[in-house]
């Protein structure tokens, strides 16, 4: 009875199941790209290390340890990296780049994609000061292979530009570029001094089929307490996984947004398919059929429709997925093959075939209630009106399904309850402005406007009015759209407000003391203001409240052969084993500065001999202490033991030389350390002035320049914004579709109307107007409630997450109002045509 039933139909059953295949596709499409991506990483894990195994560290280990390091693996390969300003003497450019001195034949897997490709060769060979630089880097500073870039007191032949390393992302690059040198120059350049930030590694290569992590565990421990850390294939493979696989969630939530979307659009079009049907539905009854049976004729119906939809849409998703690796290129460090996920179609079938059926269910309930005397009698509310229970299974059972599915996806059922409870905020919001709209129309109707205005007017509440469906559909588009555009612009401002005003946009560190008064006379000569000056000393934390993590990993030990209860300490008590194998680098002053608030206590002072120290409250907690405990510190080989007498609130957020934990005066001036001064430039040509003076004369001072941070970060935003734009574009073209759909299955009931008008003597051209006033008030109210949706949470955001001041600009917005208007006019008009072009007395005839 479904298949002979619709064959009068089919066509509008796959109109309206259409709503779901662009849902469908881009699901399909992130989780089969997710599972490529994941089994890429898999197959090219040692690519993503360039080794077996690396072991690394930021402080000299002892003589022993060493000797242990030069011990393990058949082949290793050695680097010491460091930040530091570069130049490009023929072009005079000046970088902040990561220097890495490389003595071996790393990398040991992948291939390090360099251009000319013998430059490899050379460079291993360190016969000469040869140099392979970033293909970014050389970009900026509008350099080319052939010229020479200068570190510190050494020149460095550009032999190669290096356009991949093995595990490094293209983004990567960009923010952060690398200069490659030969380690046994590095000596040489005089950028290794004291106080110096260094940090050194070795690569190793074991003999095929090795058991990395076996070969290492009995020696991880003594690694562990000389401050070395140690990262394997299997260690890289998981972080890598984790970080992309939480990528693919969150997208994978986004284009079921895009799914939803469509099936809102489809229990819309299902509720005016059972309108037309309900004669037919009356002489089921009539025959005999249960209201059950009619039901479920119907169910079956849009449950095949749903099922090729969903095909549909998981052969679009497949061929889409071919291209998400250009997409997400700048961001992999990996290769992806694509291939045909057999999973990531099969779910997504059963997805849409199971969220099809759910949304259409509730349409389809009230086909039960129809009577037998329908055959007779025409009012349709009457015998479907009153309460049914089922209705509100059916609510449950949708937003059961939309709660599971975030889980599946993120694994976690607080965010999935608060997807869930955001998704319906946003539809019951944009329902209620729909709603909202009808009731003031039809309350405050405006009797004594023109006749276009007054038929268009009315058409947002009559009978088969898209108002509802219209708003939701396209209004969470717009909402999509805007949010993604304010969010960005949110991000950037968090940072423009860092260098906006009188505040330090140019910081200058890595300072010795004999040269503090050269940098300032640098500074001073370009005609800067130095802003701050600061004095920086590195220690380690060896003991909190005289308990250390060595001392605890022995203790432990002891109580377990003593068959204590494992419980007698807990872990809320104990030292975080993190807080001793960390650098810190302290500052002493007896005050606070702008960006720093007191919170408890007071700090950093000096009593009764003893060391009063201010530490940040974030991470007091998170070293579980309290004001009054004592924190004993090695500096450089000095003990000092300090009690923690104040907590401060610091704003990040400021560009200030913020610290964790401050000394007070009196303390520490007589230990090495280095110095950090701020100033403020006012255009780029003085800041790469001051930076060549800095090259030239301090070529261990580096610099960070605030307004090459923001170009970078909004290069990089601009690349996470394409790719969030790629995936709500699926949801702008799904609510398009929504639009479509809906205005042809209501084109019947429009051709009613249009007659009536038509024999009323109303125009075409009268009845085009109607139509266009109609779409252009539905399109202008859905993308002003999802652009004010989106404002209010962008608001939310800035007010309470960022916690900056919220300046949205309005011209994008309005521009995002006017296409969507433009565009549900368009689509409106242009499938309302056959309503203008059939005569009166054609339709009569059909009614008769």
């Amino acid at each position: 009875m479904a298949w002979r039933d619709s064959r009068r139909s089919r066509q509008r059953l796959l109109l309206f199941m259409s709503a779901i295949v662009l849902g469908i596709a881009a699901l399909v499409a992130i989780n089969s790209f997710g599972d490529n991506l994941a089994r890429s990483i898999d197959e090219q894990a040692r690519e993503l290390l360039g080794a077996d195994l690396t072991l690394s560290w930021n402080r000299t280990p002892t003589k022993r340890t060493q000797q242990l390091l030069k011990t393990i693996g058949q082949n290793r390969a050695y680097e010491v990296s460091f930040p530091s300003l570069v130049s490009i003497p023929r072009t005079g450019g000046v970088r902040l780049a990561q220097v890495k001195g490389l003595e071996g034949g790393f990398p040991y897997y992948g291939e390090w994609e360099v251009e000319p490709r013998s430059a490899v060769a050379s460079f291993r060979r360190a016969d000469q000061r040869l140099a392979l630089v970033d293909d970014a880097l050389l970009v900026q500073l509008g350099a080319q292979v052939g010229d020479s870039v200068r570190l510190g007191n050494v020149s460095f032949l550009i032999a190669g530009r290096v356009e991949k390393t093995p595990g490094q992302a293209a983004i990567a690059a960009t923010v952060a570029p690398t200069v490659f040198v030969p380690n046994q120059y590095l000596s040489k350049t005089g950028l290794l001094q004291r106080g110096s930030r260094v940090n050194y590694k070795y690569y190793y290569q074991f003999a095929p089929g090795t058991d990395v992590a076996r070969t290492i565990r009995p020696i991880e421990r003594r690694l562990e307490r000389a401050g070395i850390n140690v990262d394997t294939v299997a260690d890289r493979k998981k972080q890598t996984g984790r970080a992309f696989g939480d990528l693919t969630k969150y997208l994978s939530l986004v284009a079921f947004v895009a799914l939803l979307l469509g099936c809102v659009g489809v229990a819309s079009a299902v509720q005016l398919y059972v309108k037309e049907k309900v004669a037919s539905v009356a002489i089921l009854r009539t025959l005999g059929a249960s209201g059950r049976q009619a039901m479920l004729i119907y169910l079956l119906q849009t449950a095949i429709m749903g099922l090729i939809g969903a095909t549909l849409g998981a052969v679009l998703g497949s061929v889409v997925q071919l291209a998400l690796p250009q997409v997400f290129g700048r961001f992999l460090p990996i290769a992806v093959q694509t291939t045909l996920s057999a999973p990531a179609v099969l779910s997504g079938i059963g997805t849409g075939v199971l969220i099809a059926v759910l949304f259409a269910l509730l349409p389809l309930l009230s086909i039960r209630k129809v009577s037998p005397l329908r055959t007779l009698r025409s009012a349709y509310e009457a015998d479907t009106a009153g309460r049914d229970p089922l209705r509100w299974l059916a609510y449950g059972l949708i937003l059961a399904f939309i709660v599971g599915f975030a889980y599946w996806q993120t694994r976690n059922l607080m965010l999935a309850g608060w997807f869930t409870a955001g998704l319906a905020l946003a539809f019951g919001v944009l329902t209620a402005v729909a709603l909202g709209l009808i009731w003031l129309v039809r309350r405050l109707f405006p009797a004594s406007w023109s006749y276009v205005w007054r038929q268009s007017l009315a058409n947002l509440y009559r009978p088969n009015n898209q108002t509802v469906i219209l708003v939701t559909a396209i209004g969470l588009g717009a909402f999509l759209i805007a949010t993604l555009y304010l969010t960005q612009g949110l991000l950037l401002s968090r940072v423009e407000l860092s260098g906006s005003g009188q505040q330090p946009n140019m910081v200058l560190f890595d300072i010795q003391n004999e040269q503090i008064a050269g940098v300032r006379k640098a500074v001073q000569t370009q005609k800067l203001p130095i802003l701050q000056e600061v004095p920086v000393v590195t220690m380690r934390l060896t003991g909190i409240n005289g308990r250390s993590s060595a001392a605890d990993t022995a203790r432990t030990g002891e109580s377990r052969t003593m068959d204590q209860p494992q419980t007698a300490r807990t872990d809320t008590t104990a030292p975080p084993p993190w807080a001793f194998t960390r650098e810190y680098r302290v500052t002493y002053r007896d005050s606070l500065i702008s960006s720093e608030k007191a919170a408890a206590g007071n700090g950093p002072y000096q009593a009764n001999g003893n060391v009063y120290i201010s530490v940040e409250k974030d991470f007091l907690s998170r070293l579980r202490a309290k004001i009054g405990d004592t924190l004993d510190f090695n500096v450089q080989g000095l003990p000092i033991q300090t009690i923690i007498g104040g907590t401060r609130e610091v704003d990040w957020n400021r560009v200030q030389t913020n610290f964790l934990v401050v000394f007070p005066a009196g303390v520490l001036e007589q230990a090495p350390q280095f110095r950090v001064l701020m100033t403020r430039v006012p255009d780029n040509q003085t800041s790469a002035r001051l930076q060549r003076v800095l090259v030239s004369q301090f070529p261990n001072v580096s610099a960070i320049d605030l307004g090459l941070i923001l170009k970078t970060l909004d290069e990089i935003l601009g690349q996470i914004s394409f790719v969030i734009r790629f995936m709500a574009l699926f949801s702008i073209l799904t609510g398009l579709l929504v639009l479509g759909s809906s205005v042809v299955l209501s084109k019947y009931q429009r051709l009613r109307e249009s007659v009536l008008l038509r024999t009323l003597g109303a125009s075409r051209a009268q009845i085009l107007q109607i139509t266009a006033l109609e779409y252009g008030l539905l399109g202008l109210l859905a993308a002003l409630s999802g652009i004010l949706l989106s404002v209010a949470s962008t608001w939310s955001l800035a007010r309470f997450v960022f916690e900056v001041p919220y300046r949205a600009n309005p011209v994008p917005l309005l521009v995002v109002m006017a296409v969507v208007t433009a565009l549900t006019v368009l689509i409106g008009v242009f499938n309302s045509r056959e309503v203008l072009s059939r005569s009166p007395l054609e339709v009569l005839r059909g009614e008769g």
